[in-house]
């Protein structure tokens, strides 16, 4: 394989001629043969005097590639028949070729009457019969214009189906989402939010460090705002949950417990990080506007602050100690953030 590699134009043309006295063919033989296979194959052909860029043959199929006749085409060059870009381009090509003691093969794109046509152009320079530099250099243009187009439709549908993979995946994530979350508040409901404090126990546990629970009630609307019924309830709601989601990190976690009952789990944070926190959402909610038909809904919230492992143990001794607090804050008249006790157990 080297070998043949490595060979010179004479000394291909010698194995030619051993191959024809082996064989009994008559000169000339080979190269009808090709020539045969080329037009059986209907790819244009051309053969190209080296020094001048001319062409001396072309058969039908590479004439028409140009829009001309085959006598339209002797004699004239690349540059002569096409952009001066691509003629520099094929002319480059060709050069290469020379160097080469094997036929090679390189990519163009003719366009004509805007219509791009993709060629594989075979190239190999012809063995003179006194062993001397090659003069001719014959070309044979496969193309391969549909196979590009049909891998281009490919790459298009492959690329099509992964973004509607993932919009279907998104689509998934967001009804699954959707599920977890109350239609009104948009906070989590209380099975998701169950599952989140049963593995932020467990993270505590293992890593010995502290997190917060609070537990959020809405305090009693006043008259006015509770006769303008449902809508107006609605209306608070909404804006309450707006206001938790915004008071919380994606590590943490609010909840709708029930009609009038809110949590929210902060992870990571002690018991007075939690209560500076939590006043600073009452304070957001004592102040916030929400109209309806041109009148503010004024509501306040009532929170009781507790927290793992100072003041409860256990998930469920967490869980009371943040509504024991809460009740507290609701018997001090609501509007109210209140602590749960810290426990101070024997040594």
């Amino acid at each position: 394989m080297t070998e043949t590699m490595q060979s010179t134009p004479a000394e291909l043309a010698d194995r030619a001629r051993e191959l024809r006295a082996a064989h009994g063919l008559a000169d000339g033989s080979l190269g009808a043969v090709l020539l045969s296979v080329v037009e059986r194959l209907e790819a244009p052909f051309a053969v190209k005097e080296i020094g001048s860029g001319r062409y001396v043959h072309v058969n039908m199929r590479m004439a028409a590639l140009y829009g001309r006749s085959p006598e339209q085409l002797l004699g004239h060059t690349d540059a002569d028949l096409l952009g001066a870009e691509l003629a520099a381009h094929l002319r480059s090509a060709d050069q290469t070729a020379l160097g080469q003691s094997l036929a090679t093969s390189t990519e163009h794109r003719i366009e004509r009457d805007r219509i791009r046509r993709d060629f594989n152009v075979i190239r190999v320079a012809l063995p003179t019969a006194d062993g001397g530099p090659p003069r001719h250099m014959c070309c044979v243009w496969i193309e391969n214009t549909l196979l590009h187009q049909r891998d281009a439709q490919l790459t298009k549908a492959l690329q099509q189906l992964e973004q509607q993979q993932i919009a279907a995946e998104a689509l998934r994530r967001e009804t699954q989402d959707q599920s977890l979350r109350d239609n009104i508040t948009g906070l989590y409901q209380r099975v998701h939010f169950d599952d989140q404090l049963r593995r932020e126990v467990d993270l505590s546990s293992r890593e010995h460090r502290e997190f917060a629970l609070v537990s959020i009630a809405l305090d009693p609307l006043p008259d006015n705002v509770r006769s303008l019924g449902d809508a107006a309830r609605t209306r608070v709601l909404e804006a309450l949950g707006r206001l938790l989601r915004g008071n919380t990190r994606a590590m943490d976690a609010s909840c709708r417990l029930d009609e009038d009952h809110f949590a929210i789990l902060l992870s990571g944070v002690g018991l007075a990080t939690a209560h500076s926190r939590m006043e600073g959402l009452r304070r957001q909610c004592a102040t916030q506007i929400v109209v309806l038909d041109g009148r503010d809904l004024g509501f306040t919230v009532s929170m009781g602050v507790a927290s793992f492992p100072h003041t409860a143990h256990t998930q469920e001794e967490l869980m009371n100690a943040a509504d024991s607090a809460l009740g507290e804050a609701q018997r001090r008249g609501g509007n109210h953030v209140t602590l749960a006790s810290i426990r101070f157990d024997a040594a």
